[in-house]
């Protein structure tokens, strides 16, 4: 009676003052403020179902942007949008509960779920989801439990969950999880929050398929690899590479024949190269070797023509001088030195690869290097190699005419004795050892056939790996850290890299090198960084630098 009699109209037939007041007031009544502006209270979107505080939307093309204020639980089922945009519910910042189930999409973005402060259940399961975004969940502090169960993810970003505090329970079933490097940031988070996992298996890879991520820990992983980068590349071609250190600087020094110099490097702390430090002229040089005596820097020159020499650095003309000559009758054609020191005294040794010479070793006396012992001559030996057996020093010479020959040191004679030969290896051309938590091996070079590594056994060298060779004159190891490498070169193709498996005991390809006709290979560490330096006979040398690559990163 009283809406009715207020709204009766006035003289002029228009509704009363009283019915427009009433008017005015439910008008009112039916507009919310946003942002300073009245709009309409959203109503429900056309292919969902509302109810006071719930809202279910089935078969939807998209999310839809406006929802009831009063709605705290969204759900969407069976719905045809194929990813989750970022912002997508920026306009319902009220949900404490959202579900998505058999629905097609397969991306969830960036964002995806940013605006919701207060939501507390996020439900992602039975859907098709193979991506997530690294930052899906950013913003997401008040949630309490996340499911991504039965999708088909085989990873997740790193971090992903990071800034969810609140979250107490996370399930993953149902995926295809890889438990590689990728993942390893889960098992490392599964061991450091308080929210609980339901139990799930890895897909693969091998070693790990059919186990429970849940029994996996951080250190099952190993997911550092490493890589030689090109960092500076030389303008000179080059037979042989030393690296050294005097007076706490390192240098390297390159023989290079075709120019006749020895030509050392010094490294640049400032600007983080390697410079020019010094030369040495001289004739076809093939090995300039370094040896420090007594704070004292010696440099061996070997020459193909007009003999070989022995400089000393002058510190205070701050220059190399020539102090002493090879014996040219017994050195005619050099072609590796070797330097060593035995019970304190120091030696060196060069293998003459010509018809008359003779692979002689030299000791210092105090004033120069004198012959102490010609080992045999007329053989061409091709390469010498110093290394301790049983911590008795021996030699190994690689010879064109016959096989690799094993001399030990004699204590009573002070000399070299022939021990053994390396049996079933004709046309070796260098041997270099190196050493696997105490196990002694050594690569064999040969230029046609098969390079092989072998390990000492107490008694002989026995064969471990064989390495096709198509033109390779240096299979060297190399040391760095705790990783243990061999490079195989050749003249014919990409140098190959292998880098040495504990678990197998044996090199496995790592990388392949661009370097054309490489002689040899020396590592330089200095500046916390370590540097391989490569001698190329055909190309330009070059210098990498080693990297370790986190792949969990």
């Amino acid at each position: 009676m009283f809406l009715r009699a207020s709204l009766k109209p006035g003289a002029s037939g228009q509704p009363g003052w009283r019915g427009w007041r009433l008017l005015v007031w439910v008008a009112a009544a039916s507009l919310v403020l946003i942002d300073g502006r009245r709009v309409k209270q959203p109503r429900c979107p056309a292919g969902c179902t509302c109810t006071k505080d719930n809202a279910l939307c089935e078969d939807v093309r998209s999310v839809p942007h406006a929802f009831p204020s009063d709605v705290l639980s969204l759900s969407f089922v069976k719905s045809g949008f194929s990813e989750i945009t970022g912002g997508s519910f920026v306009h319902t910042p009220h949900l404490q509960l959202l579900l998505f189930t058999a629905n097609t999409f397969d991306i969830i973005d960036e964002d995806a779920f940013a605006g919701l402060p207060h939501l507390e259940y996020l439900f992602i399961e039975n859907n098709r989801i193979a991506s997530i975004s690294p930052n899906a969940f950013r913003g997401l502090k008040a949630l309490i439990h996340l499911s991504l169960a039965y999708n088909n993810l085989d990873t997740l970003p790193r971090d992903v969950f990071k800034g969810m505090d609140a979250l107490n329970k996370v399930d993953l079933r149902g995926n295809n999880l890889i438990c590689d490097c990728k993942l390893k940031w889960l098992v490392e988070w599964m061991h450091q929050t308080n929210a609980t996992l339901d139990q799930i298996h890895c897909s693969g890879p091998p070693n790990y398929q059919g186990r429970k991520i849940n029994d996996l820990l951080p250190h099952s992983f190993d997911c550092i690899t490493t890589e030689f980068a090109s960092y500076q590349p030389l303008k000179f071609e080059s037979i042989s590479v030393e690296a050294f250190t005097f007076v706490n600087e390192q240098y390297v020094v390159f023989a290079q024949p075709f120019a006749g110099t020895c030509s050392f490097l010094e490294w640049d702390h400032v600007e983080m190269t390697f410079r020019t430090y010094d030369t040495i002229e001289s004739t076809s040089t093939v090995v300039c070797k370094p040896m420090v005596i007594d704070h004292h820097l010696f440099v061996i020159v070997a020459q193909l023509f007009g003999g070989s020499h022995i400089y000393k650095r002058d510190s205070s003309a701050n220059k190399f001088i020539k102090i002493q000559d090879i014996d040219i009758l017994k050195i005619r054609k050099p072609n590796d030195i070797e330097t060593f020191m035995i019970n304190g005294e120091s030696f060196f040794v060069i293998a003459d690869s010509s018809k008359a010479g003779s692979t002689t070793v030299y000791k210092w006396n105090g004033n120069g290097f004198y012959t102490h012992q010609s080992l045999h001559p007329w053989y061409r030996d091709t390469d010498v190699e110093y290394l301790e057996i049983s911590n008795k020093p021996h030699l190994i010479l690689s010879s064109s005419s016959q096989r690799p020959v094993v001399y030990q040191w004699n204590r009573s004679q002070k000399k070299f004795d022939r021990r053994t030969d390396i049996p079933d290896m004709e046309d070796v051309f260098s041997v270099k050892h190196f050493w696997v938590k105490g196990d002694l091996f050594i690569c064999l070079t040969r230029f046609i056939g098969d390079s092989r590594v072998m390990r000492w056994d107490g008694a002989m060298f026995r064969e471990v790996q064989t390495f096709p060779s198509r033109g390779s004159m240096v299979f060297q190891p190399v040391s760095v850290s705790n990783w243990q490498y061999a490079i195989l070169g050749s003249d014919y193709s990409l140098t190959q890299v292998y880098q040495w498996d504990t678990k197998r005991g044996q090199f496995i390809p790592s990388q392949e090198l661009n370097i054309q006709a490489p002689r040899s290979f020396s590592v330089v560490s200095v500046d916390d960084r370590v540097f391989l330096l490569a001698s190329s006979f055909k190309g330009k040398s070059q210098i990498f630098e080693h990297h370790e690559i986190d792949l969990s990163d």
